[in-house]
Order: structure tokens, then C-alpha cells, then sequence
């Protein structure tokens, strides 16, 4: 009876563990000058996955404080899976790095990354 209890305890710890350390995904949708969503939060310390797809053109995606600058293909041609974390509070940029029209410029996006110690409790 003692295994069986000492094993049903570590199955539990073990998928307890296994489910802190999934990240979030978040899907980005790049059409028309804009990105869906445009604003993202997360806590710092946070990891999580964005997948981008595009629903016309092909477009880029740069981040501001890493090295990510990847393309997106076109409508129908696939996606795109970046995994980004940032120790520090603060907004980050991100914009379409690949010039798609007359509106490039106004395509852009920020990821707001929040102090989870932060007793102010904005969210």
C-alpha cells in the first residue's frame, strides 16, 4: 500500500511540474498594415510563444531588445513560432521589418511586460 501511495504522489508532483513550465501561446494575426493582436502583456520572468501568420502578404517581424527579425510567408504558405522572455519591465516594440505597402510604416505592435511583484495590481 506504501508504494502505491509513494507513486501516486510522484505522478502527481510530476504533472504538477510538467504544467508550471508550459508556456503561453499567443496567436498574431499580420494583415494590412496592423498586427491582432497589437498589444501583448506579460509578466517578467514570463516565457511565452507567439505564432504569427499573415492573412495577405508576406511580412516581417522585428522585436525591439532581441535578435528576432524573421519573415512571415504569405497567406496560406505556413507561419511563424518565436519563443520571447524579458527579465526587466517595460515596453518593447515590435513591427513588420519587411516592407509590404503603402502603410509599412503604421505597422507595429508592443509588448508590455509587467512587474509581477507589482503590488499595484494593474494587469
Amino acid at each position: 500500500m506504501r508504494i502505491v501511495l509513494a507513486a501516486a504522489a510522484l505522478a502527481v508532483s510530476v504533472f504538477q511540474g510538467t504544467a508550471q513550465h508550459e508556456r503561453r501561446v499567443v496567436r498574431v494575426a499580420a494583415e494590412r498594415f496592423s498586427f491582432t493582436p497589437s498589444r501583448i502583456e506579460l509578466d517578467a520572468g514570463e516565457e511565452i510563444e507567439l505564432v504569427v501568420s499573415s492573412d495577405d502578404t508576406a511580412h516581417g517581424l522585428q522585436i525591439q531588445g532581441t535578435e528576432i527579425d524573421r519573415t512571415i510567408p504569405k497567406r496560406g504558405s505556413g507561419e511563424i513560432r518565436v519563443t520571447v522572455k524579458f527579465d526587466e519591465p517595460g515596453t518593447y516594440a515590435f513591427e513588420c521589418s519587411r516592407v509590404c505597402g503603402a502603410g509599412h510604416n503604421f505597422m507595429r505592435g508592443e509588448l508590455v511586460v509587467r512587474d509581477p511583484h507589482d503590488a499595484s495590481g494593474r494587469r
